[in-house]
C-alpha cells in the first residue's frame, strides 16, 4: 500500500497565507476576508468588480492584449501550459484539498487537462482566420474575425483549474480580456494560476481574478455594462437568471448547465465493460459532474445482474482520506451539498427506491465529520421519480429497466436536460441509430467520461447552449466583421 500524499511546502505557504487576496488590475488586492477552516480567502463585492472590469476594459481598449503580436500570445499561452506543468504536484494537492476529490483524479486528469487545454489554443492563435468574399467586382470584401472584449467567466467548484482553463484558454487566444470568478467553495487553484499567469508574463488588467459569492460578485460582474460576454458553468436554475439579467445589455452568453444524462445498457453489451463504465460514469468526482450517468438505463434481461454487479464494484470502492492513493471516492464539496444529496436519497426512499448499497452518509471511524455520502445504488426506480427528474450531484445512481430500443431513446430523452448519454452495445448499427436519436451534446459509445480539447461539448435544452472546447469554442469569444472596399 502506497503512503499518503504530503503536502509540499509550496501548498502551506499557499493556504496559510493570513488572507488570500484577489488579482485585480496585475495587483494582488486587499479586502475584508471571511474565516475558512482551510485558508481565508478575500471576498470581492461589487466595488472590487468595478475595479476588476474597468481594468479589463483598459486592458482590452488600449490593445494591449488584442493587439499583442499572435505568435506572442501563443508563446504565452503554451509558457501557462508549461508552468501548470511544473508545477503539477502542487496545483493537484490545492485542488484535492479545496474540493476534496481524490489526488489520484487531480494529479491525472484535471491538472494535465488544464495543461493541455492552454497548450491546444495556443496552437489557434495564429490560425483565426478570415475569409474573402465573391462580390460585386467593384468591391473587395473580407471578414475580420475580431475578439469580444471584457469576458465575465464564472467558474463551477467541481473541476476548478479545468474549467478556469476552459474558459480562460479559448477567450486569451482569441485576444480577449477576463474578469474570471471562481466557486466560493473552491478558489485557490484559480488564485494559484493567477500568480503563474502573472510569471508567465501577462500584462496588467488581461485577466483578473475575484473571488466571491453568486449573489454579489457573480450579479455584478453578469450587470454590469463594461462587461461584453458572460460565460457561465453551473446550475441551470443560475444560468436562467443569468439569461433573464443580460437581458437588459444584450451581452453575449454561453452556458454549461446542469444533466441528467442517461447511460444505456443494452442485452448485447459487454456487460463487464458497461459495469465500469457505469461505475466511471457516475462516481468520478463523487458524483459532482454535469454529464453524470445518473440514469443507468439496462434492457430488462439484464436489469438484475447489471444492477448486482454494480452494486458489488461500487461497494468495493475505498472511500476515504483523498491523500490516500486508494482511495476512489472522496467527501462532497461542502456541508450544503452534503445536506442536498442526502435529501435526495430520502426522497428516493420515500418515492420506493430500493437502495441495493449506500443510501445514506458515511459516518464511519474517521470519516464522521467529513462530508462522505456512501456510493448509492437505487433499483426500483421509474423515470418519473424525483430523483430521476432533478439533478442530485451526489454519488448517487439509478438503475431503470427499459424493453426495446425505442424505449431505450424513449426514455432516455424525457427530461429537461441535455448534455450527454452513454450507450452500450455490441452492434455498431445500434449504437449510430441510437446516437442519432438521443437528443444530448456529448454521446460516449462503449466508454464514457472520455474528453479531449479539441472535441466539443455542451448541452440541448435546459443543459444550456453554445459549445465549449475545439474549434467551436472560438465562436464563443469572437465577433465576424465583414469589410467593404470600393475598387
Amino acid at each position: 500500500m502506497q503512503a499518503a500524499v504530503s503536502l509540499q511546502s509550496e501548498v502551506e505557504r499557499f493556504v496559510s497565507a493570513p488572507v488570500r487576496k484577489m488579482l485585480i488590475d496585475g495587483k494582488w488586492a486587499p479586502n475584508p476576508a471571511t474565516g475558512e477552516v482551510l485558508a481565508r480567502v478575500a471576498e470581492a463585492g461589487p466595488e472590487d468588480v468595478e475595479r476588476a472590469v474597468r481594468a479589463a476594459r483598459r486592458a482590452f481598449d488600449d490593445g494591449r492584449w488584442p493587439h499583442t503580436a499572435p505568435p506572442e500570445r501563443e508563446r504565452f499561452l503554451l509558457k501557462v501550459a508549461d508552468l501548470i506543468e511544473a508545477h503539477a504536484d502542487e496545483l493537484a494537492q490545492l485542488e484535492t484539498l479545496d474540493n476534496g476529490k481524490p489526488f489520484m483524479e487531480s494529479r491525472h486528469v484535471d491538472i494535465p487537462a488544464a495543461a493541455a487545454t492552454f497548450r491546444y489554443y495556443a496552437g489557434w492563435v495564429t490560425k483565426l482566420y478570415g475569409e474573402t468574399n465573391p462580390s460585386d467586382e467593384a468591391y473587395f470584401n473580407f471578414t475580420l474575425r475580431e475578439p469580444v472584449g471584457v469576458c465575465g467567466q464564472i467558474i463551477p467548484w467541481n473541476f476548478p483549474l479545468l474549467m478556469a482553463a476552459w474558459k480562460l484558454g479559448p477567450a486569451l487566444a482569441c485576444g480577449n480580456t477576463s474578469v474570471l470568478k471562481p466557486a466560493e467553495q473552491t478558489p485557490l487553484t484559480a488564485l494559484r494560476l493567477g500568480e503563474l499567469l502573472l510569471e508567465a508574463g501577462l500584462p496588467e488588467g488581461v485577466v483578473n481574478i475575484v473571488p466571491g459569492f453568486g449573489e454579489t460578485a457573480g450579479r455584478a460582474i453578469v450587470r454590469h455594462p463594461m462587461v461584453d460576454k458572460i460565460a457561465f458553468t453551473g446550475s441551470t436554475e443560475v444560468g436562467k437568471e443569468i439569461h433573464r439579467e443580460t437581458s437588459a445589455t444584450l451581452k453575449r452568453v454561453s452556458l454549461e448547465l446542469g444533466g441528467k444524462s442517461p447511460n444505456i445498457v443494452f442485452g448485447d453489451a459487454d456487460t463487464e465493460a458497461a459495469v465500469q463504465g457505469a461505475l466511471l460514469g457516475v462516481f468520478f468526482c463523487a458524483g459532482q459532474v454535469c454529464c453524470a450517468g445518473t440514469r443507468l438505463f439496462v434492457e430488462q434481461k439484464m436489469h438484475d445482474e447489471i444492477a448486482q454487479k454494480l452494486a458489488k464494484s461500487a461497494e468495493g470502492m475505498k472511500q476515504g482520506n483523498p491523500f490516500d492513493p486508494d482511495t476512489r471516492v472522496g467527501p462532497l464539496v461542502s456541508k450544503e451539498q452534503l445536506e442536498r444529496v442526502t435529501g435526495y436519497l430520502e426522497i428516493g426512499k420515500k418515492e420506493g427506491a430500493k437502495p441495493l448499497i449506500g443510501g445514506e452518509r458515511n459516518t464511519a471511524k474517521g470519516l464522521e465529520k467529513g462530508y462522505f455520502v456512501k456510493p448509492t445504488v437505487f433499483t426500483g426506480v421509474r423515470n418519473d421519480m424525483k430523483i430521476a427528474r432533478e439533478e442530485i450531484f451526489g454519488p448517487v445512481v439509478s438503475v431503470i429497466p427499459f424493453k426495446d430500443e425505442h424505449d431505450a431513446v424513449l426514455q432516455g430523452n424525457d427530461t429537461t436536460y441535455g448534455l450527454a448519454a452513454g450507450i452500450w452495445t455490441r452492434d455498431v448499427s445500434k449504437a449510430h441509430r441510437v446516437a442519432r436519436a438521443l437528443r444530448a451534446g456529448t454521446v460516449w459509445i462503449n466508454c464514457y467520461n472520455v474528453f479531449d480539447p479539441a472535441a466539443p461539448f455542451g448541452g440541448y435544452k435546459e443543459s444550456g447552449y453554445g459549445r465549449e472546447l475545439g474549434r467551436y469554442a472560438l465562436d464563443l469569444y469572437t465577433q465576424v466583421k465583414s469589410v467593404w472596399l470600393k475598387v
